[in-house]
């Protein structure tokens, strides 16, 4: 008997991994985990393990941790010091209660010194702390979610808006669907021959926001046009239409529900070129191809980015 601890079911990535995993792996093998203890009574009730666990008590982690064969880390919504200190909390944990894996979800280029986005400091930091641990690990360095991008499409869709301000020049992207993403989680919490490894997940093919238009335009048969910002303009566009700066921000009013600090340091990342990386390890891991732009249009109320689940 396995012990296979996925943290975060009440999200919106952690929710996929749980659906996905429970096709993997049998469910007498696995433990759901949850901040908030009444998130989990849809999984109690279907007999699964579930546990609290909040990433400020090292103590209750590692209870819950204790001798497990894998632990899911996804990656928190909330960016800056208490983001690395709540990864730093799972892994201490990890090694205190002697958990033979853990499977971190990172993103692309990660490591990369001169990586520009705000993001990557607390993934490069998460990675580095897991490394030099005496853990066994599978860091998952994910590309960006095309959910965040049909999702800003379909707004301005449905606002009358003819173009899309953005930051991202001509840089490529290798988008990938979130769900694509949890499977590949799913995917690692059932795999046992992967070892200390870190894999780039990928989409199918490397393309540019104008590319990645004129796939949405072709499906939906709208015609939304590209603008192409500096930096400082397209943070001045996210003020002027209510966008938080940082995850301490009011998400309340605002039309797009991710931050435009996190926004516009990605799209810096992009016309740099650190998420153009040539490789994937999505189908070998997972053992098929991940979804296309076109797809995704063609079902993309399937693929929007959804409410934001931020928990501390």
């Amino acid at each position: 008997m396995s012990k296979i601890v996925v943290n975060g079911v009440d999200g919106n990535f952690g929710g996929l991994v749980a659906k996905y995993v429970l096709d993997l792996v049998d469910k007498k093998d696995l433990v759901f985990t949850a901040p908030k203890i009444e998130k989990l009574k849809e999984y109690q009730e279907m007999g699964i393990a579930v546990a609290k666990a909040n990433f400020k008590d090292i103590a209750g982690l590692v209870d819950v941790f204790k001798d497990a064969d894998k632990v899911l880390l996804i990656s928190m919504l909330f960016v800056g010091e208490k983001r690395r200190i709540a990864h730093k909390n799972v892994v201490d944990a990890c090694m205190q209660a002697n958990v033979k894996q853990i499977i971190y979800t990172s993103v692309l280029s990660a490591a990369h010194p001169f990586n520009p986005s705000i993001e990557n400091v607390d993934h490069s930091y998460t990675e580095a702390i897991i490394q030099n641990s005496p853990l066994d690990y599978i860091i998952l360095r994910n590309s960006l979610f095309v959910e965040a991008f049909t999702s800003d499409y379909m707004r301005a869709v449905a606002a009358g808006e003819k173009t899309i301000s953005k930051n991202m020049g001509d840089g490529r992207v290798w988008f990938i669907s979130r769900k694509d993403c949890a499977y590949a989680a799913a995917c690692a919490l059932n795999n046992h021959l992967l070892h200390r490894e870190i894999l780039n997940i990928n989409g199918l093919e490397p393309i540019s926001y104008s590319d990645f238009l004129a796939i949405g335009n072709e499906v939906t048969n709208n015609n939304i046009t590209y603008t192409k910002l500096t930096d400082d303009e397209l943070y001045a566009y996210f003020d002027s239409i209510g966008v938080p700066r940082d995850t301490d921000g009011d998400f309340s009013k605002s039309p797009i529900q991710a931050t435009s600090e996190g926004m516009v340091t990605f799209g810096t990342t992009v016309t740099q070129g650190y998420l153009d990386v040539p490789v994937s390890d999505f189908s070998s891991l997972t053992g098929r191809l991940p979804l296309s732009i076109k797809y995704i249009f063609e079902h993309v109320e399937d693929y929007l980015l959804g409410d934001r689940h931020p928990t501390e």
